[in-house]
């Protein structure tokens, strides 16, 4: 998994999908089916290996993925009903993965920010544009009690990206 802070919003981390859970994902999902890859052929689904869209020609797969899943597993938390699966688009074979910092091209249009607590409860949320979205990050990450933000979509819910203090 790669990892920085950005420029605009120094102190935070993006967080891709890490590739050692790819791995397993793409075997197995969170939802216990096997995923088979398609070709896209316009291109332009958001990308949760590398958040980078999807070119056309690429080989990408959707798949179920709970986020918080091994977070809490890491945190030793339970965050009980918000333990939820949802679709995920990502590149039907390893990449390179994201670079680092803000994704910027990723972010087409709002986006809501998830905050979530220590023990995986919602903390609450903040919408923005895509130019907004880093310093919200931070300053969500302000406050003590937001322990990881989750970046998804307005139109669908999905998640995007995960964030965390740096």
């Amino acid at each position: 998994m790669h990892t920085t802070t950005t420029g605009t919003a120094a102190g935070i981390e993006t967080r891709a999908v890490p590739a050692p859970v790819l791995d397993a994902l793409r075997r197995t999902d969170d939802a216990g089916r096997a995923r088979t890859a398609t070709v896209t052929e316009e291109g332009g689904e958001p990308l949760r290996c590398c958040l980078t869209r999807a070119r056309p020609g690429e080989r990408i797969t959707l798949l179920s993925y709970a986020p918080l899943l091994r977070w809490a597993a890491e945190t030793g938390c339970d965050p009980g009903p918000y333990l939820e699966t949802g679709p995920v688009f990502v590149h039907a074979e390893p990449c390179a993965g994201h670079p680092g910092g803000w994704p910027e091209g990723f972010h087409g249009g709002p986006r809501v920010l998830r905050a979530y607590s220590a023990d995986g409860r919602i903390l609450g949320g903040r919408l923005g544009g895509p130019g907004e979205l880093p310093s919200l990050a931070a300053e969500l990450l302000a406050d003590p009690a937001t322990a990881v933000l989750h970046v998804r979509a307005v139109e669908f819910g999905c998640f995007l990206h995960e964030v965390r203090r740096a």
